[in-house]
């Protein structure tokens, strides 16, 4: 199995979760990475990963998906100063923990992640996609697994269509019915989830859906005719929405199994960055620990 993980989660989680009152010895706050690094020890001790990648988000506005549709992500903040400089700081402690970690300007973490799936898949490797994003769940294949870590809770491909709505072939179209308030994207105006999931559990595709839409009035839906009327009307708009929400998987990665190996944590490097990051002795003993896990 190889570890797929969505950084940001992780970060933004340790971000509000502790107080930003922990500062580094210049009076930088320095709490989302202590609990990233923290949140990154247990992985491994608990789980023990061989193959992992850390994917990381670079930017909020230079997607390609941007180029699409200029107002994806639009009604998001920046991160604030403060937080930008410790994603920084993360994705130098992911390597210092022998981890592969990747970010790009132009795809996003879940394409990164994409395209691993993918390339591992192609090598015989299942993937444990770690995240709290249900994005993500339209990737997952037989012997995958969807892994929320904050929760603790796991989903199988075959779990994926009773918790998030659609099976995960349909999960990109079924977001792009329903669209996507955090990531601002439009879906059709009146479908919502239970709507889009009874269509997606009749129809294939967005194309199959438009192809035979004459057969939609008939469906044991509530308001058939109104939702057939509605999704005519916003064609374009629902085509559109799932160029937004498809995860691309041809991110051009060099990687093989050994680039994503996990590697012994460097320990002199953790001990310079958490000396300057005041976080003292108790993460370096774990790093220790972590080095003995095979």
């Amino acid at each position: 199995m190889v570890y797929l993980i969505d950084a940001s989660v992780f970060v933004f989680r340790a971000w509000f979760s502790i107080p930003d009152s922990m500062t580094d010895p210049a009076g930088n706050p320095v709490n989302a990475v202590y609990g990233f690094a923290g949140f990154l020890g247990n992985l491994i001790r608990q789980r023990r990963p061989g193959l992992v990648a850390v994917a990381f988000d670079e930017s909020l506005t230079t997607s390609f998906r941007n180029e699409i549709f200029p107002a994806y992500k639009a009604n998001r903040e920046s991160p604030p100063p403060e937080l930008k400089r410790q994603f920084r700081y993360c994705r130098e402690l992911a390597g210092l923990l022998g981890l592969a970690h990747f970010a790009d300007p132009r795809y996003e973490a879940d394409d990164i992640i994409g395209t691993l799936s993918v390339l591992m898949r192609g090598l015989g490797r299942r993937a444990v996609i770690v995240s709290r994003d249900k994005d993500l769940a339209q990737l997952l294949r037989p012997g995958d697994e969807f892994w929320n870590a904050v929760d603790d809770r796991r989903f199988a491909y075959g779990d994926v269509a009773d918790y998030f709505g659609a099976a995960p072939e349909r999960m990109a179209d079924y977001q792009a019915l329903v669209g996507d308030k955090v990531d601002n994207i439009p879906g059709v105006p009146g479908v919502g989830a239970k709507t889009a999931s009874a269509l997606m559990g009749e129809f294939d595709s967005l194309e199959t859906l438009f192809d035979k839409l004459d057969t939609v009035p008939s469906l044991p839906i509530r308001g058939a005719a109104g939702v057939a009327k509605k999704l005519a009307e916003h064609r374009d708009a629902a085509f559109l929405a799932r160029r937004l929400t498809r995860i691309a998987t041809d991110v051009s990665l060099s990687v093989d199994e050994q680039t994503l190996a996990r590697r012994p944590p460097d320990l002199a490097g953790l001990s310079q960055l958490y000396d300057r990051l005041g976080f003292g002795p108790r993460l370096l003993r774990e790093a220790r620990d972590i080095a003995g896990v095979v």
